[in-house]
Parts: C-alpha cells; sequence; structure tokens
C-alpha cells in the first residue's frame, strides 16, 4: 500500500463492489482504532452487476476508476493497490472433522498441525467433489477455519508441544468458483489498480460486526446487501458457518418500481427516502408527478419483505443446527427498510429487541476525519474490507506446479502442500511411503512385521531443494517427484526368537539339545524358511523318535526303544526332559539303567557301589592305577569293568582328557569338549572318527583322532 507521510500509519485501500454501489476507504490503522481518511461511494449508472455478480466488467471497471478518482483527491496521492471481497452468494462450503492418530503416545509438533489441517482441507475437497458431481464450473478453496482442535477426543485450544496418541480438528473450508474472482480482478485491473489482499464479504463484515469478544455467544451477522443477504453464524469463540441467501433490496425496488411506475433508479431513491420520509414526491415514466408514503411503501414491499426474512431466518436456523440463535446483528442497507428487523424477529421466534441494526454501535474504534462521514451500517463492510488486510494477505497468486499452472488463494500461509493439494497431488505421494506388512501367526497368536520405509519426495522450489513446508509465492516453479514405498517385509523362520529355544532330551543318560522343529502350514520347514503372508507358524515342542534318530544320525532296532522305560516306535512323540534309552547290541535293560544310575552320579546325585564288585576287583584296580596309569590312558581295551579310568584323545587337532567312567563312546567327547549344540550353525552335525563317519555310541580308545563340524 502507499505510504503517506502526513498519516501517522500505513494508508490501506478497500472497495465493497456491490450490486447498486461501489463504495472505496482509505484509511490506517493505529493501535486498536482504525481511522477512515475518506470514503467515496459511486452508484452504478446501468444494472452491470446482479445479485452480487458482475455482468459487465467494463462498466464495473469504469465506476471503480470513478471511486478510485475521487479518493485520490482526497487524499492527495497515487492509489494503486486495493483490498476487495466476494460476494457470498456463490460461497459454498464444507465441514468436516479429521483425526490423525500416532503409533503411539508423541510430542505434537507444528508439522503434525499442518498435516492434520491439510488432511482436512484435502478431505472437504472430495466431499465437495462428491456433492457436486453434476458442475463444470471450476472451484477453488479461498481458505479453512479451524473450529476447534481436539487432543485425545478432548477440546482444546493449541495442541502443539502437547502429548497425545490422537489429535483431530473440525474445521470448515470454503470455495468459490474461478469466473467470479476472474471478474473482480478484471473489473479492478481494468481501473488501473492491483488486488493485495482478497476475502468474503461475510468474513469482512463480522470483522466490525462481532468483535472477537462476542464469539462466545451464538449470534448471527445478517448483511443484507442489494443482490444478496450474507450470513456468518458465530458460536464458542469461532466462526462456525457461512451461507447466503439470493434475496436482498434489489428484489424490494423491483416492487416499487412496478408499482410506481418508474424506473430502477427511482424506484431505488424511492426505498431510500421511506427510511426517512413520511411522504416521497416522485415522477412517473409518464411525465406526471405522483407521491407516496412510506406506509405505503412498507405495504407494497410487505410480501416480498417476509419471504425475505423467511428465507433468512430457515437459512440461519439450517447453519446453526436446526435451532435459532441467540441474537442477529443486520448490516447493510437492505436491511433498513422499515418492518425488516422485527419480521426477521418474528420468522425465528426470538424476542424483537434481539434482533438490530447495528451501525454507530459497532463504530466505537472507528475514527472518521471527514465530517460529514456518518457511522452508518452502510459502512460496515467496506471497513471490515480495510482490516482484513491487517489480518493476512489472501490474495489469488499463480504458481507452476510440476508444469501445470495453478491458482491459489493466498492465506499469507502457502507452502508447497498448498500447491499440491490444489493441483491434484496425491496426499500420500508426498509422504514417505511404507512396504507392504507382513501379516502371520506364531503358535495362534498373530504377529506383524511391518514394511520398510520408502523415500520422501523429492521437492524443488525455482530449482532449490525444498520441502512440502516451505512457504511459496507468486510465480513460483515446483517440482514435486513423487515418494517411494519401501521394501515390502521379509522375514525367515531363523529371525524368530523362539526359534532359537532348545528341547532337551537324556539319550541313553546323556543330555542332548535338539533344535527346535518348526511347522507351518502343517509342513515341517527349516529355519531359513521365508514367511509368507497368513502363514501359520508353529514352533514344535516334541520330536518323534525317528526325528531323533535322523537327526543324531544312528540306525537302531524299532524294538531296542524305549521311552520313559516304556517300549516305543519311530513315531512316538518325545517332550522336554523325556528319556530316551536304546542299545546297538542286545544288552539287558536292567544292566543298562544300573549304567545311567552310575553316569547322574557323575551330574551331582548320589551314587551307590555295586553290591557283586568284589574285594578282588578293589585289589585290581588299586594296581592298574598305581602300577599302569599310562597304559590305561593310551589302550583303553586293557580297562576293567566297572572302574573308572582315563583316556586322552585329539578332538579338532586338540587333545582332550576323559575321566569319571570304565569305558566311552563317541557322545561322551560333548561332556568334555566346548561344541554348542544350542546355537546350530548349519543344518547338521558332521561326526568323524579315525577318518570315517562315527556313530554316536561308538566306543572310543585313548589315541583316537576325531573331528566334529557342522554341515549346512
Amino acid at each position: 500500500m502507499t505510504e503517506m507521510n502526513r498519516y501517522p500509519g500505513q494508508l490501506v485501500f478497500g472497495l465493497d463492489i456491490g450490486t447498486r454501489s461501489i463504495v472505496g476507504t482509505v484509511g490506517y490503522k493505529e493501535n486498536d482504532r482504525f481511522h477512515v481518511v475518506a470514503q467515496r461511494t459511486v452508484e452504478h449508472e446501468t444494472r452491470a452487476m446482479l445479485d452480487g455478480q458482475i455482468h459487465d466488467i467494463g462498466r464495473v471497471g469504469q465506476t471503480i476508476a470513478r471511486v478510485r478518482e475521487e479518493l485520490e483527491d482526497a487524499v492527495g496521492r497515487k492509489l494503486t493497490d486495493v483490498c476487495i471481497a466476494a460476494a457470498g452468494r456463490v460461497l459454498r462450503t464444507i465441514n468436516v472433522h479429521v483425526e490423525t492418530e500416532f503409533e503411539g503416545e508423541k510430542e505434537v509438533l507444528a508439522e503434525d498441525i499442518y498435516a492434520l489441517d491439510s488432511a482436512g482441507v484435502e478431505k472437504a475437497y472430495e466431499e465437495f467433489a462428491a456433492q457436486n458431481t453434476e458442475t463444470e464450473i471450476n472451484f477453488y478453496c479461498v481458505g479453512y477455519s479451524v473450529i476447534r482442535y481436539y487432543m485425545n477426543d478432548y477440546p482444546i485450544g493449541n495442541l502443539e508441544n502437547h502429548k497425545a496418541k490422537r489429535i483431530s480438528a473440525d474445521l470448515i473450508a470454503t470455495f468459490l468458483p474461478d469466473d467470479v474472482v476472474d471478474g473482480l480482478y478484471k473489473a479492478v485491473e481494468y481501473a488501473g489498480l492491483q488486488v493485495v489482499n482478497l476475502t468474503l464479504e461475510p468474513i469482512a463484515a463480522i470483522q466490525v460486526a462481532i468483535p472477537e469478544m462476542y464469539r462466545m455467544l451464538n449470534i448471527a451477522l445478517v448483511d443484507v446487501g442489494a443482490g444478496t443477504s450474507d450470513i456468518s453464524i458465530t458460536r464458542d469463540g469461532a466462526i462456525v458457518a457461512y451461507g447466503m441467501i439470493p434475496l436482498a433490496g434489489d428484489g424490494l425496488t423491483e416492487l416499487i418500481a412496478q408499482h410506481c411506475l418508474v424506473d430502477f433508479v427511482t424506484a431505488e431513491e424511492i426505498k431510500r427516502q421511506a427510511c426517512e420520509k413520511e411522504t416521497i414526491a416522485y415522477q412517473d415514466i409518464m411525465g406526471l408527478p405522483q407521491s407516496i408514503t412510506a406506509q405505503q411503501v412498507v405495504e407494497v414491499t410487505a410480501p416480498a419483505l417476509c419471504e425475505m426474512t423467511r428465507q433468512v431466518a430457515d437459512k440461519i436456523k439450517e447453519l446453526n443446527g436446526d435451532k435459532a440463535v441467540s441474537a442477529v446483528f443486520v448490516v447493510g442497507g437492505g436491511g433498513k427498510l422499515p418492518g425488516y428487523t422485527d419480521s426477521l424477529a418474528e420468522e425465528l421466534g426470538i424476542p424483537k429487541e434481539r434482533v438490530a441494526l447495528r451501525g454507530e454501535e459497532v463504530m466505537g474504534k472507528i475514527e472518521f476525519w471527514e465530517s460529514d462521514s456518518k457511522k452508518d451500517s452502510l459502512f460496515v463492510t467496506p471497513i471490515g474490507i480495510c482490516l482484513t488486510f491487517y489480518m493476512q494477505s489472501n490474495n489469488f497468486i499463480f504458481v507452476s506446479f510440476n508444469g501445470e499452472r495453478v491458482k491459489l488463494y493466498d492465506n499469507a500461509k502457502l507452502a508447497v502442500v498448498d500447491a499440491a493439494m490444489q493441483a491434484g497431488f496425491p496426499n500420500d505421494g508426498l509422504f514417505p511411503k511404507r512396504g507392504r506388512e507382513l501379516n502371520f501367526t506364531v503358535n495362534g497368536k498373530p504377529r506383524i512385521i511391518r514394511g520398510e520405509p520408502g523415500e520422501a519426495a523429492v521437492i524443488t522450489l525455482n530449482a532449490d531443494a525444498a520441502d512440502m513446508y516451505v512457504p511459496i509465492k507468486a510465480n513460483d516453479v515446483i517440482h514435486v517427484k513423487e515418494s517411494t514405498a519401501g521394501a515390502p517385509a521379509r522375514a525367515e523362520i531363523q529371525q524368530l526368537a523362539e526359534y532359537h529355544t532348545m528341547l532337551c532330551v537324556k539319550v541313553n543318560g546323556v543330555p542332548v539339545k535338539l533344535p527346535r522343529f518348526v511347522s507351518v502350514n502343517g509342513r515341517i520347514e527349516t529355519g531359513y524358511y521365508e514367511i509368507q503372508e497368513q502363514d501359520a507358524i508353529e514352533i514344535l515342542d516334541y520330536y518323534t523318535i525317528e526325528q531323533l534318530l535322523q537327526y543324531m544320525d544312528v540306525s537302531v532296532e524299532e524294538s531296542n526303544i524305549y521311552v520313559n522305560r516304556t517300549h516305543a516306535d519311530l513315531h512316538t512323540q518325545i517332550y522336554e526332559n523325556f528319556r530316551v534309552e536304546w542299545n546297538i547290541e542286545p544288552v539287558d535293560f536292567g544292566t543298562h539303567m544300573a549304567e545311567e544310575e552310575r553316569q547322574e552320579h557323575t551330574d551331582g546325585e548320589a551314587q551307590e557301589t555295586h553290591e557283586e564288585e568284589t574285594e578282588e576287583t578293589r585289589r585290581e584296580q588299586e594296581a592298574v592305577q598305581t602300577d599302569h596309569a599310562e597304559e590305561a590312558e593310551s589302550d583303553s581295551d586293557s580297562s576293567i569293568k566297572g572302574v573308572p579310568m582315563s583316556i586322552q584323545v585329539v578332538v579338532n587337532k586338540q587333545p582332550v582328557k576323559l575321566t569319571g567312567k570304565s569305558s566311552y563312546v563317541f557322545v561322551d567327547i560333548f561332556d568334555h569338549y566346548a561344541f554348542d549344540l544350542s546355537n546350530p550353525q548349519g543344518r547338521s552335525v558332521v561326526t568323524v572318527l579315525n577318518g570315517r563317519q562315527a556313530q554316536y555310541l561308538e566306543p572310543i580308545h585313548s589315541g583316537d583322532t576325531i573331528e566334529i563340524y557342522w554341515k549346512n
């Protein structure tokens, strides 16, 4: 705007482009007061506008130019920038509720709130498109207002920095047809002016008529112009709804013209004078002098006035949840006709004193420099247009988005994400997308592994790297490469923690740890099996005898196998701590049990001395241990049955000494050599004795060479 040296503040030029007249206001704001330096009103010479819509851009442009010239003379400066407002006749609104749920409780950041608002606007777009499938008119979202935020379903004033699991919002989004905005811009440009701020007429009017301190109350504002009646509703500290009806002062003027047989301009003058005089003199189209009383004007317009107030009352109730508001403020010239406020109160069913024409009452903080200026309801909207300049700079701007020209309603908070939504770019194309998740069950319980996160959208603003929240301005060039999805979730059986638990059984008295078998959809699979969607995985808690023999790589006659001292077959299932016995050569079962008892003695259990051991045997044992220890270590064949002795073998090129038993078999190696069976490093264990494959229960002697390793 133009800076005036003789004015304390920055001058703002506002235009109220109405159906019957154009009102220009120039002023400045100082502290909390607005100073109107000059104000001019020029009526249209023809009906270049109807119902708030420009029909003749050239003629409207000429009228704007006249207003500009008169104001330039008054303030002594050239005016080039202007603030304007669009009529509510073509305004569409969508109320939506939107929410975002986080994976867990987190601190709410500014970008979370912005993403919530953006999701709400996108939802409003979708609902608007769904409700307007039959129209070919292009509508643009001109802004949105958050009515209320919620944190974990509880209302809250400001979400930022709070911790929440779920945030949500109620908001109202407003839409205007493209041709309405273009018509206003072209008419202003015709007059040599540039739009620096665009607002909506009901928003402008409410800035003056209903201060913020009153918006906790349920109040309606009705701006009765010539072509439309614009309506705003406040409640709980916010503007919660906008609406309009296409009936206003011109409908009354047309009835007067028909009754008095005069042209539209003369009828408009009769209507105005009826608000101030008892009798109005005029000349009809025949050139004859006539007169009409103010009461007769009221009677002529009564049917139309009643219909107009009925429709206004119905719209107020519709916007207010099918109920009347507590009070109504009326502004605009159309509402000055006698009987309007009383009729509206009657239609709403509220006391007459709660519907009032607002003019001077709401202009306590408005100062007029010109002595002949009046604080009239006609000037509420023009002044409100100027005041919105200080709130936000929200004219339409154009940007290039991926090579497409996009028009945006500039609310001083535009970012790349707004251009993306206006261009129809998918919302999920801006944010990284996770790959497909993997769903399966483990022992009947559902399990989910999430996919990998993808890459975020690659955004450039005027060839520089940017993100979706970077502010944008007119003529910016934006390129967005859609975000990608991450890799789908993948997992193998061996990655499950349950897979690494071991099953421990005793085989011929020796503890053996067995890796778990896994069943997938009824089939046994290895740890390398890749889990598929909806797999049913069971970590088995048993082995069959057949599986045990295969794992230990031994061959045993089925008739020689016992489980917990009961004869078993190859299909018998063995569980944790079960005892399995067999003999490669048939022996007496009772003698084998005695051997197990001696083994248990090495684990800390009590062992009884063999009752059949003779004194001669004991003496022979002492002689062997005293005189032939080295010979006993080198030749196990010289060992005496039942007498503990030691042998030394080589395991994986390392000497290993075995002690505590009278004879040794291959599996005894695992009690003296550190080979971890609980952490499988391959598919099976390879056992080699003196260069050939060994049997687990094969006898070993001093000097034997043994190899043990995992085989994949």
